[in-house]
């Protein structure tokens, strides 16, 4: 906090949970004050003939009681805390002055140097809240305190843990691989890890913003020994949440979309260790959009369905219906599928796929490095060796391959 008057205001937070609180008036005022006031758990009363209809909705609810009359001399009597905000300035001077007789604070929304309390600008993240005073300047408080909140909640401004924690993993879907593209909660528990466990596919750039203290995994070098792949990470993250260390278990796209996180979530689940989900997202439809391509458009597709091709159609493990698939008018999104989409285009047209059906691969969609190619089921096997598409690419067949304005020729 920061003002620049001689002697500054003194900061306190008020525990006001079953204490009265007064509200003079029911404008806007009471309306944007109200809610955290409710939240605080306070006893309120408002004194207004009149209020706005979310003020209203509060009384209805139960959330304060409404008395509808004017301000009169005793309404302060046992208040802990009173905001005077009224439209009527005599009335807010009278209930002022029976505040400071009273001995109870009191905020002035018309004269803040005749109040005895100011409202802080305030803000909340992940159970910190961010009170900020610059005197007679709110819209620099506001600011000020926008700046704070929007760095706790990014990761940029880093408030780490200090106490004992219980051990925890956090799966953490960091997003199709441009950097920005993390969800906040994402990029904050990152930024709050000890260890950080990261796929091949994950988004590498947020790596480079950690700290030096934070122990960097990867994923694809952990030793196996006598453990299959999977098995060794689940190993990994219950020994490192055991050792009392913020684990964030970094993986590409959306954890539960083709990214093995429940195999995660349940060994954690099963070691007795507490589990975040972080939503990430998914691939599937944010690197068609950032190609120009609409996984679903009106009047051309109304449904899209996501499918893996890590395994050929004719492959016995392979679990999608691909008979099915071939029936279906909307869009197909496949996944890990660029070495087998010859297979899959052949087993397409099998079924009744059109052959000259539009298809495109985006192959590191979202990165600096995306590029385009476009093809039909009957082309694509020869176009993908052609143009040497490699992993990662998504992989997008249906009519909205032709809606977008960024297309390149089959």
């Amino acid at each position: 906090m920061a003002e620049n008057a001689e002697h500054p205001a003194y900061p306190v937070g008020l525990r006001l949970t079953g204490r009265r609180v007064v509200v003079i008036g029911g404008g806007q005022v009471a309306q944007r004050r109200l809610p955290a006031l409710i939240a605080a758990g306070a006893d309120i009363t408002l004194i207004s003939p009149s209020a706005t209809p979310s003020v209203e909705a509060m009384a209805e609810a139960g959330e304060i009681t409404w008395t509808k009359r004017r301000y009169e001399e005793g309404d302060l009597a046992d208040a802990w805390y009173v905001l005077v905000a009224a439209t009527d300035p005599e009335a807010n001077a009278r209930a002022s002055a029976e505040a400071e007789r009273n001995r109870t604070w009191c905020v002035r929304s018309d004269d803040a140097e005749a109040a005895t309390a100011w409202t802080p600008a305030t803000g909340r993240s992940e159970g910190v809240t961010v009170a900020v005073l610059t005197g007679h300047d709110p819209r620099r408080s506001a600011a000020v305190r926008d700046a704070i909140v929007e760095g706790l909640r990014d990761g940029s401004l880093v408030a780490p843990h200090h106490r004992d924690r219980t051990p925890s993993v956090a799966l953490v879907g960091g997003g199709p691989g441009d950097p920005d593209l993390i969800t906040v909660r994402g990029r904050r528990l990152l930024a709050e890890a000890d260890v950080v466990i990261a796929d091949r596919l994950g988004p590498r750039d947020l790596l480079d913003e950690l700290p030096p203290h934070v122990e960097v995994i990867d994923a694809a070098k952990i030793p196996y020994g006598r453990f299959m792949a999977q098995e060794a990470i689940n190993n990994a993250l219950i020994e490192h949440a055991k050792a009392g260390k913020s684990v964030v278990r970094l993986k590409g796209g959306d954890p539960f979309v083709f990214g093995r996180g429940m195999e995660e979530a349940q060994a954690l689940a099963e070691a007795g260790i507490a589990c975040t989900v972080v939503p990430g997202i998914s691939s599937s439809i944010s690197v068609p959009g950032a190609a120009g391509i609409p996984v679903t458009h009106r009047g051309v597709a109304h449904e899209f369905t996501v499918v893996s091709g890590h395994v050929a159609p004719d492959d016995p493990r392979s679990l999608v219906d691909w008979a099915s698939l071939a029936k279906l008018t909307g869009t197909l999104v496949v996944l890990m599928g660029v070495d087998k989409i010859g297979a899959i285009a052949e087993a397409l047209m099998a079924h009744g796929k059109a052959p000259d059906t539009p298809l495109a691969l985006v192959q590191e969609g979202t990165t600096s490095s995306q590029r385009r190619v476009d093809a039909t089921l009957a082309t694509v096997a020869e176009r993908v060796a052609a143009e040497d598409v490699r992993p990662p690419a998504v992989i997008v067949i249906g009519p909205v391959v032709a809606e977008g304005p960024h297309k390149s020729t089959p």
